[in-house]
């Protein structure tokens, strides 16, 4: 489960560094978004490639090699020179922590499968929980180290980290088991290169459209769409897809979990990111207080992922996750510069309900919809989904916030919030194939 968290704590660390980061490089609030989009642009690519390793070569190797990726990331943003070589950082950071999730779930579902049990509630809610609990941590964190050492121990810190993760690994995750030797053409042809290729492509052209939301660039949305096209043609006639996009089209169920993970996260991100840097600029808190006042978000998150889990409970879930996302974007109308720290810590109460419960119960979800060997996979463009949303988070956050983070642009945080809550309210709503418990 530690390798599974070091994602979430480092997007928590970083949330209370922008301010200090756009500080020291001169950088604007919508600028310094990029930091947070690079790792999920890197990500979202990565999850489900990793997912796709582990079936060729092994979850323990493919976790072992991520985990040395993040601690690469780590020595390259405390000693980068400039802007750029901080999104380089945080791009390595983003593929090493790839392999946490994806690896972790093939292990569960692999284990799960051999014992002859049902969706293993409990240790799925333990991996949502030990997120939640690490982000809870990563905020007060991410505060004290910049106030203490500055902004570049936020990038250090994954050094520690990654080791402490490569130590555990070899001591408690069993060896994997022998592989089929093949040749280098046959692990090529399965682990589908020109596919993953594609899909980063498309992923990255979406990245530049939306990280200038406010002057998209034509022929960059122009290579988006060919790219997406070239990627469904070649996924399509592949004999070992990277996504097996004929396999999604016939499974709507398996859509809309992505689709509802990747709005609710998008809602949760920009709360994450938008809400703290409008604490530290629009309500004038300090880094760590502002972490503070974060804090009961992810511990709120943590509690509710550990309430639903235990049974594996979906739908009732999702719909209060939905209708907390509205609740929480209405209440956000009526904050500004005056309002008192103690409802500012009541609303992120509210967007704490919405990722322990929809993270939760997505995951039960996809458990039912998918099979073990879909797993590594499937369990990738989960956190896919959740990147994008993430991504689309980061270019709502520029275009609300091209300077300074102030009233203003919250106002328009909060019409986002209300519009989203009411799309995810109505896919769970309108979907009938949602269980009320997984099986």
């Amino acid at each position: 489960m530690w390798s599974t968290s070091l994602n979430p704590i480092n997007s928590s660390i970083l949330a209370t560094s922008l301010v200090a980061i756009g500080t020291a490089f001169d950088t604007s609030a919508g600028q310094t978004a990029t930091l947070v989009a690079a790792v999920y642009v890197a990500s979202a690519v990565g999850q489900p490639a990793m997912g796709k390793l582990a079936g060729a070569f092994g979850a323990r190797r493919v976790l072992l090699g991520g985990l040395g990726v993040l601690v690469l990331g780590g020595v390259v943003g405390m000693f980068a020179p400039t802007f750029g070589w901080l999104i380089v950082s945080r791009a390595l950071i983003g593929i090493g922590t790839s392999a946490g999730y994806p690896t972790a779930m093939s292990l569960i579902r692999g284990r799960a499968e051999a014992a002859g049990t049902g969706i293993p509630g409990g240790i799925l809610g333990g991996v949502s929980i030990a997120a939640q609990v690490t982000a809870a941590l990563g905020l007060p964190l991410g505060g004290l180290l910049v106030g203490v050492w500055g902004w570049p121990a936020v990038f250090a810190v994954n050094v520690p980290l990654g080791l402490a993760a490569i130590v555990m690994t070899l001591a408690w995750v069993p060896a994997d088991p022998p592989r089929e030797r093949r040749g280098a053409a046959a692990v090529l042809r399965s682990l589908d290169v020109a596919g993953v290729a594609l899909f980063a492509v498309v992923v990255i052209a979406l990245f530049l459209v939306l990280g200038d939301a406010q002057h998209p660039s034509i022929w960059l949305v122009v290579v988006a769409v060919v790219a997406l096209a070239a990627f469904a043609w070649r996924e399509l006639r592949a004999a070992e897809p990277f996504i097996d996009v004929r396999a999604l089209a016939h499974s709507g169920p398996l859509v809309r979990t992505y689709l509802r993970q990747a709005l609710t996260l998008m809602a949760a991100y920009t709360v994450l990111y938008g809400y703290v840097q409008w604490l530290e600029q629009g309500r004038g808190l300090g880094a760590g207080i502002s972490g503070l006042v974060m804090l009961p978000m992810s511990a709120v998150a943590a509690v509710s992922a550990a309430v639903i889990s235990r049974r594996a409970y979906i739908r009732v879930p999702l719909l209060i996750s939905a209708l907390a996302i509205i609740a929480g974007g209405v209440a956000m109308l009526f904050v500004d510069g005056g309002t008192s720290v103690v409802l500012l810590v009541g609303l992120s109460l509210v967007f704490g309900v919405v990722m322990g419960m929809n993270s939760t119960s997505n995951q039960a979800a996809l458990y039912t919809q998918t099979t073990a060997a879909e797993m590594g996979v499937a369990s990738g463009l989960l956190r896919t989904a959740a990147y994008l949303g993430a991504i689309f988070a980061s270019a709502v956050i520029g275009l609300i916030f091209p300077g300074q983070a102030d009233d203003a642009g919250l106002r328009l945080m909060a019409a986002v919030l209300v519009t989203v809550g009411i799309g995810v309210l109505l896919l769970v709503v309108l979907d009938r194939r949602i269980p009320v418990r997984g099986r």
